[in-house]
């Protein structure tokens, strides 16, 4: 298998059968054109409908490289918010819901912000893809007062951290009743929460055995700032991509 590094949370892994591109926004190294060169089946997965996890340029690629067959596994929150129409996807997932056919398996779990984070089984691999499930008031935890504070992130004028963190940890719960392990983990590393970003990735890795530890959604902050991250998984002897630009690849 290989898994390429698209841009901010978009991934993209290619299996012997089959192509996954997760959350794709942008591509600046075009990495699609190369991987739609190939005659896969093409899974595309959207996490759920914020703009820098979805766009409707995915749907494009069936007018682009016709010579495939797309199978669009997308967050049904993304319909709630009217971003895509429902004849467009061919499957919607919840919370809770799974899907499969003969190549995949999808669970889509929760995330405390908004859609969900995905669960892929794939020949003979499991994969965790977090979406936008994180710590993201981590920062505030180290305060005095930690309830009721602003978040740096602009979600809201008034943040209770104590609140947010259980509701982050209560997912973990959730995901760790059915998984204990995951082959590859993609979680954010993002350095704009601040003091204790990689809490939320931590917090993950006490919970569950992992494979691979792979960062994202560090665009903003940096390659570097996702770096900071290896010093935790060396720790748990946890293999750590270092990604240092937009088109890298793996293999796994």
């Amino acid at each position: 298998m290989t898994l390429t590094y698209i841009f901010h949370s978009g991934f993209v892994l290619e299996t012997e059968k089959a192509v996954l591109v997760f959350d794709y926004w942008l591509d600046p190294a075009e990495v699609m054109p190369r991987v739609l060169s190939n005659r896969k089946h093409v899974y595309v997965l959207c996490s759920h409908f914020h703009r820098d996890h979805f766009t409707r340029q995915v749907f494009k690629w069936r007018e682009q490289w016709p010579n495939h067959r797309y199978t669009y596994i997308l967050s049904r929150d993304i319909l709630k918010r009217g971003r895509a129409e429902e004849h467009e996807v061919d499957v919607w997932l919840s919370k809770g819901g799974v899907w499969a056919d003969g190549n995949i398996r999808v669970h889509a779990m929760g995330s405390n912000d908004c859609g969900v984070s995905w669960i892929v089984e794939i020949e003979g691999r499991r994969l965790f893809h977090a979406g936008d499930l994180n710590n993201w008031y981590a920062h505030l935890l180290s305060e005095e007062h930690a309830v009721r504070r602003k978040g740096i992130l602009g979600m809201g004028p008034e943040i209770d951290a104590v609140y947010e963190e259980k509701r982050f940890l209560g997912e973990l719960k959730n995901i760790a009743k059915e998984y204990k392990a995951f082959d590859i983990v993609l979680f954010p590393i993002d350095g704009r929460i601040g003091n204790g970003y990689t809490r939320g990735a931590r917090q993950f890795l006490e919970r569950f055995s992992v494979g691979m530890f792979v960062p994202m959604h560090f665009v903003a902050s940096g390659f570097a700032s996702a770096w900071r991250m290896e010093t935790f998984t060396e720790k748990k002897d946890i293999p750590f991509w270092r990604i240092d630009h937009e088109g890298a690849q793996i293999e796994v």
